[in-house]
């Protein structure tokens, strides 16, 4: 909203500086000795005429053209333009009739009269041709602004609903298992939530906090597999990196897809997840094994995250960000680089 009124402010102001010098012109340009005139026309009736044709600008470029020429209302638009033209012809000759009776002898001196008021009328349609385009193209980007943002809205949705059903399911294991785990793992899922709902409302959160969000999933995850799995996690920051941001919840679909596809009927299954940053650049990596079996089962959910997150990334950091995924020999690998802020 301050950006708008500031916006008019500035708009507002540079009329008044143009309107004010071509009015204020006579008195310039020529002196008192020669009655202030520009050519043969006297400096009063000159600023007369520019009030004239001040009326003949705002007329046309923001009542006849946005009511009736946008509108395609050429019955109405064209007679407009040419009363209000017209008009002005007939009150530039009675304001020299009787004002300025010594400019009636002087025809030379009428195309400096009356053809100014045609000049004005084409200034003003290609100004108000010139405004439409640029509040058409401001208009698309908001447009553009809202559906990126509702966009985002429902990309985020899909993500906690998704997330939320594996942490359950791993749960569910704990309970049937009667594992002394289950209460931490609770606890631990408490603050998942508690990042979920309100530490991710904002537009980005703190690097720090996302790193955080994901090594408690990891420990989640740890608490449900034990030593069935070996996890190598390294995402560590250095002091200096810790004021960067990142869109939430936005690396976890990765370490998911590990935990997901990663296990099963896989000997010794192991996950590799690296995260470093350096020179402004995060690079993020994350490996797994996963069963290559067509006949292995795979749920109808298979694909939410990653898709998700390919959209996301397109939408946050276009033009800012590689994302690379191999699946040879068995081995999953994903290696995401991002620009941070």
């Amino acid at each position: 909203m301050k950006g708008l009124l500031k916006s008019k402010s500035i708009s507002i102001s540079l009329h008044i500086l143009i309107w004010g010098i071509l009015l204020s012109l006579p008195y310039f340009v020529s002196s008192a000795d020669h009655a202030y005139k520009i050519g043969s026309l006297p400096g009063l009736f000159f600023t007369v005429c520019g009030v004239i044709h001040m009326v003949i600008f705002y007329t046309n470029a923001y009542f006849l053209c946005p009511n009736f020429l946008n509108r395609r209302r050429w019955w109405i638009y064209i007679p407009g333009v040419i009363l209000l033209i017209a008009g002005s012809f007939q009150l530039k000759y009675f304001i020299m009739a009787h004002w300025f009776p010594e400019l009636l002898g002087n025809i030379a001196a009428y195309k400096f009269v009356f053809a100014p008021s045609i000049g004005t009328y084409i200034i003003s349609l290609v100004y108000r041709k010139v405004l439409d385009k640029i509040n058409y193209e401001k208009e698309q980007k908001e447009k553009q602004a809202e559906q990126l943002t509702t966009e985002l809205k429902f990309l985020r949705s899909q993500v906690s609903p998704h997330f939320l059903f594996n942490v359950l399911t791993n749960l569910v294991s704990l309970a049937r298992k009667k594992s002394d785990q289950l209460e931490p793992a609770l606890i631990r899922l408490s603050e998942l939530m508690r990042y979920m709902l309100y530490d991710t409302q904002g537009k980005k959160v703190m690097l720090t906090k996302e790193i955080a969000y994901l090594n408690s999933y990891i420990e989640l995850q740890k608490l449900r597999f034990g030593s069935d799995v070996q996890i190598e996690n390294n995402m560590q920051l250095e002091d200096t990196d810790s004021h960067y941001t990142i869109e939430p919840m936005l690396l976890i679909p990765f370490v998911e897809n590990a935990f997901k596809h990663g296990m099963g009927n896989i000997q010794q299954p192991k996950i590799n997840i690296q995260l470093a940053v350096a020179n402004d650049i995060l690079t993020f990596e994350v490996w797994n094994q996963f069963d290559n079996d067509p006949d292995s089962s795979k749920d109808e959910n298979s694909g939410i995250g990653l898709s998700n997150v390919r959209s996301r990334l397109d939408l946050l950091y276009k033009g800012r960000h590689k994302l690379i995924i191999s699946d040879q020999n068995n081995l999953f690998h994903i290696t995401l680089t991002l620009e941070l802020t």
